[in-house]
C-alpha cells in the first residue's frame, strides 16, 4: 500500500534537559528522544493513524539503532532509513527556558551529517510518486548529495502528475547555520518550488523563500509561484492559510508553554492528516493549530505528539468546531482515496 505520508531529511537524537528554566551548563540530567523535523512530522501523522515513512540516514552506531527502534515504536516505516559508516548519528542538545527561549546546539552536523548523505540514486522514486503526501524541508537542500536527492525526488513528482488528494509539501524551515547566505537558500528553494503544492513557514522563512513583505504579500508570492496552499505562521496572532479563492486564519490556542520546539512538527503532521481527511481548510488549520499547542505544553517532541482524541478534546474545551463531516462532530479519520 502507498504511504499516506512520506517525508525526507533530518533525523537526530534529541537530548533534552530534565531541568527546566536553567542554562545548559547548569543542567544536571537529560532524557533522549527521536528528533529531526521531517522524522517528527512522520511520527505526528502516525499518531493520527496515518501510514507514514521517512527517507533518511543515520550513523552506523548505537544511536542509529536507537532511532530505528523509536521509529518502529511510533509505527513509522523505517525501511528507507539506512546507515552511513563515515559519520556518527547527529545529536541535538537544547536548553528549555519557557516561555520563549529554547536554544539549540547541533553536534555531528558539521561538516556534514548522515541525513545529508541521502543520494539520488538510492531513492525509491515509485514510493515518492505514490505517496499521498511527500514532505521535504529547505534544510535538506543545504548541501550535496542531499540537495540532488531532494531535487530528483521533486522532479519525479510533478504537480501535473498528482492525483486528486495528493499533495507535495515544502516546509520552509530555514536554519541559517546550515547556509552561507539567505540568497543561496532562496536559489535552491526556487529549484523545487515549481513542484510544490503546499508551502509552510513563518514570516522569516517565507522572506528567505520569496522575499520580505506582509504575510499576505508572501502568501501571494508563493501562490504566484504555483503553490496551491500557502501557510504563513503569524506567531502570537495564529496562522494563516491562503489559496487562490480562500483566506483563513486560525487564532492561537493558548497553553502554558513548556517546550516550543516540537510544536511546528506536530502542526505539520496534523495538517497532513486534515488534508488527507478532506476537511475544509479552516478545520485543517484549527486542528493543526491545536495539535501544535499540545506539544508546546509538553517536554519532548516525538514522544509528545498528540492523538486525535487529545486534539479534539482541546478544541472542544476551547469552544472550537470539531473537524469532521457536515453535521457530525465526530472525528473523520478515513484517508483520502488515492
Amino acid at each position: 500500500m502507498a504511504h499516506e505520508l512520506l517525508t525526507i531529511g533530518r533525523i537526530s537524537v534529541d537530548i533534552y534537559p530534565n531541568d527546566i528554566g536553567v542554562d545548559l551548563e547548569d543542567v544536571t540530567s537529560f532524557g533522549k528522544y527521536l528528533g529531526g523535523s521531517p522524522s517528527n512530522v512522520a511520527v505526528a501523522a502516525a499518531r493520527h493513524g496515518r501510514r507514514t515513512a521517512v527517507i533518511t540516514r543515520t550513523g552506523d552506531d548505537a544511536f542509529g539503532v536507537y532511532l530505528h527502534r523509536e521509529l518502529r515504536k511510533f509505527n513509522v516505516d523505517d525501511s528507507f532509513v539506512t546507515p552511513v559508516r563515515e559519520w556518527p548519528t547527529a545529536v541535538t542538545f537544547c536548553a528549555i527556558k519557557p516561555p520563549e527561549d529554547f536554544p539549540l546546539y547541533f553536534y555531528g552536523r558539521f561538516p556534514t551529517a548522515p541525513d545529508l548523505q541521502i543520494k539520488a540514486g538510492e531513492l525509491d522514486l515509485d514510493a515518492v510518486r505514490d505517496a499521498g503526501i511527500f514532505w521535504s524541508t529547505v534544510t535538506g537542500l543545504c548541501q550535496e548529495p542531499s540537495r540532488e536527492a531532494h531535487i530528483r525526488a521533486h522532479e519525479a513528482r510533478p504537480r501535473a502528475g498528482l492525483a486528486e488528494g495528493q499533495y507535495t509539501i515544502l516546509d520552509l524551515d530555514y536554519r541559517p547555520m546550515f547556509w552561507s547566505s539567505e540568497a543561496e537558500a532562496r536559489a535552491e528553494v526556487a529549484k523545487v518550488l515549481p513542484h510544490v503544492t503546499v508551502a509552510i513557514g513563518n514570516d522569516r522563512e517565507c522572506a528567505v523563500a520569496v522575499g520580505e513583505g506582509t504575510p499576505d504579500e508572501q502568501a501571494d508570492r508563493l501562490l504566484a509561484a504555483g503553490v496551491e496552499i500557502a501557510v504563513v505562521k503569524l506567531g502570537p496572532e495564529g496562522v494563516m492559510a491562503k489559496t487562490r479563492t480562500e483566506r483563513v486564519v486560525s487564532a492561537p490556542v493558548p497553553v502554558e508553554t513548556v517546550n516550543g520546539l516540537g510544536a511546528g512538527d506536530s502542526f505539520g503532521g496534523a495538517f497532513c492528516h486534515g488534508l488527507l481527511s478532506g476537511w475544509p481548510l479552516a478545520q485543517v488549520l484549527d486542528y493543526a493549530n491545536a495539535a501544535g499547542a499540545i506539544v508546546a505544553s509538553r517536554l519532548s517532541c516525538a514522544d509528545a505528539m498528540p492523538t486525535p482524541e487529545e486534539v479534539t478534546a482541546l478544541l472542544s474545551e476551547r469552544g472550537r468546531l470539531l473537524p469532521g463531516r457536515p453535521g457530525n462532530e465526530s472525528l473523520a479519520t478515513e484517508g483520502a482515496a488515492l
